[in-house]
């Protein structure tokens, strides 16, 4: 049997950066028109079974409504708490039931919770958020299509996807979170509403990856240097004005800030980067989650290890070139 999993995060594209920027709000029935996409692309390509997280809008129930597909779609028995651990139950089950291919639809933040219920599972991150750098941007049809091909062994997942890097956030030696994209230190004690936008605040910041299209603060580091998901390589960004680059950036929708950059490091696999600020936080792909504790040592380390991101341009080719969607 070919299983595919869905995870819509119901709450992407909502957060304070509609209030403090110009972010625009994904709205939940946009994502219930984006599943029913991914369904009837999924059963396209020769999927059996669709796994899901349920949610209290019920984005795929109400998907299903007006559609009739051949293949079972199933919601994980799980709780539904409403907040971000059910995205790491929901990933951790679908490894678990034998899922071959997920899809999370959300942002950078998202995908980032999705990483932590499971990083074996084939992934493809589809943009519902605010900051979308680490998510594929596209149509929700051809998305189903390359994640159904990986989940019904059409064809090879080594072929299809990519082993991103990601940050290890380490507390006293002991890894305390993630990030895929950035990890930015920031000068306060406080969680508050989690992104990060006063960059006045953050002395030092960390990226896997950047271009100078990107937004977010990656798009910081793409001012300086372009690194590529596939490069095992961060950069280590320290912030002050004395001997420093100005940087010009789009941090968040509609808001560009003026960054000085004193100092720039490439990060290698396995080194650990130290941490300045305590007490302090850390902010990962945009929100603040990590709390550092007054006396703690704290430390980032770029992991080779992460995700198995199905690559949507380099799958739907290959489909091409193996003659999978044509006949005689």
């Amino acid at each position: 049997m070919s299983v595919a999993g869905i995870i819509a995060n119901p709450c992407s594209g909502k957060d304070i950066r509609r209030l403090v920027a110009y972010g625009s709000v994904f709205d939940n029935q946009e994502k219930v028109r984006m599943v029913r996409r991914l369904i009837l692309g999924l059963e396209q390509a020769g999927v059996t079974k669709i796994l899901y997280m349920p949610d209290s809008y019920e984005i795929v129930p109400r998907a299903l409504n007006p559609i009739s597909p051949s293949l079972a779609v199933e919601a994980l028995e799980m709780p539904v708490r409403g907040n971000q651990s059910d995205t790491i139950v929901a990933a951790g089950l679908m490894e678990t039931l034998g899922v071959n291919s997920l899809i999370v639809l959300g942002g950078d933040g998202t995908s980032r919770v999705a990483c932590k219920g499971t990083l074996d599972v084939p992934m493809l991150p589809l943009s519902t958020g605010t900051n979308n750098v680490f998510p594929f941007m596209g149509e929700a049809t051809v998305a189903g299509l390359a994640a159904g091909l990986v989940a019904a062994n059409r064809l090879p997942a080594r072929e299809c996807c990519q082993r991103s890097c990601m940050f290890e956030i380490l507390i006293d030696d002991v890894v305390n979170d993630i990030a895929l994209v950035d990890a930015a230190v920031y000068n306060d004690v406080f969680l508050a509403s989690k992104a990060v936008w006063d960059m006045e605040k953050v002395p030092q910041l960390f990226l896997t990856r950047c271009s100078p299209s990107s937004i977010g603060l990656s798009a910081i580091g793409g001012q300086l240097q372009e690194l590529s998901s596939e490069e095992p390589l961060g950069l280590a960004l320290k912030m002050g004005e004395t001997g420093s680059i100005k940087v010009t950036a789009s941090i968040a929708p509609g808001m560009f800030a003026d960054v000085f950059v004193k100092n720039v490091s490439e990060m290698k696999p396995g080194e650990v980067f130290p941490i300045y600020s305590a007490p302090g936080l850390v902010a990962v792909d945009g929100e603040r989650e990590v709390e550092i504790p007054a006396g703690a040592s704290a430390g980032i380390r770029l992991c080779k290890k992460g995700p198995m991101v199905i690559d949507v341009d380099k799958t739907m080719s290959l489909a091409r070139q193996k003659g999978l969607f044509r006949g005689w």
